[in-house]
């Protein structure tokens, strides 16, 4: 919760003037039941019309002022509760934007979903409801004591004997409830794990006819999240009935003893009268302040969960000042590289260089480490031995920014938004001409598909780009790599769904217009990487050759029978 009053503290002076209003409004209303005895027991008897006007327009006043002070006191309550949910909102999504690839496994991309939506929602809910009940409610509840205290003491007692078994019921039930809504947002995190899984497969889960399959899988979470729920709703929910039970029976209590005195002589009907109004206006407190204390439950909880996130140190920092480039040295050089996922080892003592303007192949079985290669290249994560140089400086010494912006990049699963082609090739990069864009689109081979829509490079796409085909969804992508005419190109199997002429016109046009450019290709085909000027083999996490295409068929009896089982032997051109 510390860090949840830093946000606060740049809302000090709306909340500051809200609580002076809300106080103010809230005296208004503890004026009314005093203001009610007098007029009863002083005013009344006298029979002066105009007393009796006075002191009724009064209590209007005071009803009026408290009205107003009170929605204005709210409305600054919502405002700041929405600016600061909005603050940890922007700063939780740049947290999670900038964590390595290795702190996402970690946290998952679900709880991170699920901490960006509910939990800043039951932050801003606990926000809210603090400053309008909580300044309201416990100045209701002390004002009202004082006020009774005024009026009468001997009654006042009565009513203090109940206060304290409603304190024991709140504090068991918040203590309870924190750690159960805690368990209730893993859940949470799993279903969504769950949801996100099947909205992006939805396509295969209908082909397999696996529907009733998933459905059971969701069920399961479902039910799993619902039993936790109930739980920490049924603790939360006893608070409210015990509170209104212990009131009750205090009420009686000072019903009982007020009807004694009255009859002793020792108090008025105004008083009992005014005594009952301060009774339920206690009441209404304590209540209030049980359903602050659920609350509170709630987005502790939940800024405990965000504040997981906030307070992750960025693993991929810079070490130190970024020394001077070596422009004789290798663009691109591996020395000795190890590396796992979570303790599983991937990629064992890997090494090789490529200089500028050269173009390496990486081919492989599924799993052998070829995504991963380009991975550690990009420094999404960081190599367990080992170490990756461009222009003979360790990646680590240069700024994240700076090493990217190297890079034309497409992955194998990259996503197209939900937005014009121009706008998808362009991707937020302002210094990326139109022109630019027409000419990488011609290069990537996607011009002519795209000009035969009729909005052409306007055209609006779908969510995930469901409205192109799968090739035209990987020339669209190769278009946006290339738009700012990278110093690398990588490409990760990003030809898998195009047709070999259309590969092979890719390929010739990368040649013609990007020799300049080093690119570093995966590809499960060889023809895609047979020209390159070096082609990697791996296989379980190791090189088991490297060198030309020509010569790998000689040598590399892995690499020929790829060749063969592709295309039946030939040579390629």
């Amino acid at each position: 919760m510390k860090r949840l009053f830093q946000y606060l503290k740049a809302s000090r002076f709306a909340i500051t003037v809200g609580t002076l209003i809300k106080i103010v409004g809230t005296m208004m209303d503890l004026f009314i039941p005093y203001v009610l005895a007098h007029l009863l027991d002083n005013v009344v008897p006298e029979k002066n019309s105009l007393k009796i006007v006075f002191w009724g327009c009064a209590m209007i006043v005071f009803s009026i002022l408290a009205f107003l002070f009170n929605v204005i006191a709210n409305r600054m309550a919502s405002l700041v509760a929405c600016e600061t949910t909005r603050e940890i909102r922007h700063d939780l999504f740049a947290r999670s934007s900038y964590l390595s690839s290795a702190q996402t496994d970690r946290f998952t991309i679900a709880s991170l979903e699920s901490r960006l939506t509910g939990d800043t929602y039951n932050v801003n809910h606990m926000i809210g409801m603090s400053l309008r009940l909580g300044i309201r409610a416990p100045i209701l509840l002390i004002g009202g004591v004082i006020m009774t205290a005024i009026l009468d003491i001997r009654l006042t007692v009565v009513m203090l004997l109940t206060l304290p078994f409603v304190y024991l019921a709140a504090r068991k039930a918040s203590l309870a409830g924190v750690g159960l809504y805690r368990q209730l947002q893993k859940k949470v995190d799993e279903f969504t794990r769950i949801v996100r899984e099947d909205a992006t497969g939805i396509r295969v889960i209908k082909a397999l006819s696996k529907a009733d399959y998933e459905k059971e899988r969701f069920d399961v979470a479902n039910r799993d999240a619902i039993e936790t729920e109930k739980k920490a709703g049924v603790n939360m929910a006893r608070l409210g009935p015990v509170t209104t039970f212990v009131l009750n029976v205090g009420m009686c209590a000072v019903i009982l003893a007020g009807a004694f005195l009255v009859t002793k002589g020792k108090t008025t009907a105004g008083v009992i009268i005014a005594f009952m109004s301060y009774f339920t206006i206690i009441a209404n407190a304590l209540i209030n302040i049980s359903r602050i204390f659920v609350n509170v439950s709630k987005g502790s909880a939940s800024m405990t969960r965000i504040n997981e996130v906030l307070s992750e140190n960025y693993e991929l920092s810079v070490t130190g000042e970024m020394p001077l480039t070596d422009r004789r040295a290798p663009l691109i050089e591996f020395r000795n590289i190890t590396f796992g996922y979570q303790n599983t080892p991937v990629l064992k003592n890997v090494s090789f260089t490529l200089n500028r303007h050269e173009t390496l192949g990486i081919i492989g079985e599924t799993g052998s480490g070829k995504s991963t290669l380009l991975n550690l290249l990009m420094r999404f994560y960081d190599v367990d031995e080992g170490e990756i140089l461009i222009e003979g400086v360790n990646i680590k010494e240069i700024p994240t920014k700076r090493l990217r912006e190297r890079f034309g990049v497409v992955f194998q699963n990259d996503f197209l938004f939900a937005d014009t082609i121009r706008e998808n090739i362009r991707f937020g990069r302002e210094h990326v001409s139109d022109e630019a864009i027409e000419k990488a689109a011609a290069y990537a081979q996607a011009k002519s598909f795209i000009e035969n829509r009729p909005e052409g490079f306007d055209a609006s796409l779908a969510i995930k780009g469901a409205n192109l085909s799968g090739g035209q969804k990987q020339r669209t992508l190769i278009a946006r790599a290339l738009a700012a005419d990278p110093e690398i190109l990588v490409l990760d199997d990003s030809s898998s769904a195009l047709d070999y002429k259309t590969d092979a016109l890719l390929r010739a046009s990368l040649a013609a217009h990007f020799s300049h450019t080093t690119s570093v290709i995966v590809a499960q085909r060889v023809s895609s990487i047979a020209t390159a000027d070096k082609i990697l083999v791996l296989s379980r996490g190791e090189i088991i050759a490297c060198g030309k295409h020509e010569d790998l068929l000689l040598t590399c009896p892995a690499y020929a029978e790829i060749n063969q089982s592709q295309m039946g032997g030939a040579i390629l051109d």
